[in-house]
């Protein structure tokens, strides 16, 4: 048997690591900051979008979708533009300290000196941390659904239901890009300062200058300008469009675009016919053929995760650790 052969199962102390983790994260003055100033704000979004939904409460039959998506009078932004803004900084607050902080509290010889492989600790601390990540969300989502509740006196219908849901695990696979970055720059960095500001960089980058200078800027060198002679160049569009799904946030927008606008038939550029437009009237599509629009762009967030946090497992496996 070669000396480098393991014994047992790498995964022994799985469960220990994702107990404690958890437990640490959800009682933690960070935790607990990051919930109350978040759980504040949407509660006066909701409070006065319900507000508005009262006053033209006849004008939609999808009240809890509208909820998450107006504007009230005094706020200039939505619940799902917080949910949104909130979700990223949530994901790297948890993960940019995951493993360097062992490395820095020189407890990372200790606890591998325990029966428990690298394996198990490092994938227990992203599910610890995606676990306490998944209660916070779930707690939002109860909250705005609450206030609706008790300020509409009208519960959800079934479809409305099922697509809040389809949102709150999209939300869910959306953070865990973000918590997949934090937990790579752990890895990659030492100092948690400098991979919460790598992380936060990331942020940035897709957030603001993905859409405004990264993406013209390359879809122009691969499909030349946006106008030729004949008019629009349709395979700049195109390009175009592969371009901004490389950024996590743009199938985030397309997931809610599709499941809290049900009127949304079509997440891309298509080519239709006149007699097709005139036949696309503003019904709203089954929720089926709505989780059949995102699909793709739901399982492109899932595998960016585990690509991220495979990267993280082979760098960490090789890390030299010394007591």
């Amino acid at each position: 048997m070669p000396l480098s052969a393991r014994r047992g199962s790498p995964w022994t102390g799985l469960g220990t690591v994702v107990a404690k983790e958890t437990a640490d994260h959800l009682s933690g003055p960070r935790m607990v900051v990051i919930e109350a100033l978040v759980f504040l704000i949407a509660l006066v979004v909701a409070w006065f979008s319900t507000t508005t939904i009262r006053e033209n409460i006849g004008e939609s039959p999808f009240l809890f979708l509208r909820l998450l998506t107006i504007s009230p009078d005094p706020i200039p932004f939505s619940c799902l533009f917080i949910i949104g803004l909130v979700t990223p900084v949530i994901a790297i607050l948890l993960g940019f300290d995951a493993i360097n902080a062992e490395f820095n509290q020189r407890t990372l010889s200790r606890l591998l000196a325990q029966p428990i492989y690298r394996d198990a600790l490092l994938l227990g601390k992203f599910l610890a941390r995606l676990l306490a990540f998944t209660i916070a969300l779930i707690s939002l989502w109860l909250l705005i659904l609450g206030v609706g509740f008790l300020r509409t006196g009208l519960p959800p219908g079934g479809a409305e239901l099922v697509r809040m849901l389809g949102f709150l695990i999209a939300t869910i696979a959306y953070g865990s890009v973000w918590l997949a970055l934090a937990v790579l720059f752990s890895v990659l960095f030492r100092a948690p300062a400098t991979a919460a500001l790598a992380a936060f960089g990331f942020w940035l980058l897709f957030t603001i200058f993905w859409s405004l200078m990264i993406t013209p800027l390359v879809t122009t060198l691969i499909a030349g300008p946006p106008e030729g002679l004949l008019g629009p160049n349709l395979t700049y569009i195109q390009t175009e469009q592969v371009v901004q799904r490389l950024s996590p946030n743009t199938l985030y927008g397309e997931i809610t675009r599709a499941l809290l606008n049900p009127e949304t038939r079509n997440l891309g550029v298509a080519l239709v016919t006149l007699g097709e437009a005139r036949a696309m009237l503003p019904t709203p599509l089954p929720v089926s053929q709505s989780f059949l629009l995102i699909w793709a762009q739901l399982t492109g967030l899932i595998a960016t995760t585990i690509v991220i946090f495979v990267i993280a497992y082979v760098l960490f496996q090789r890390q030299e650790i010394r007591a």
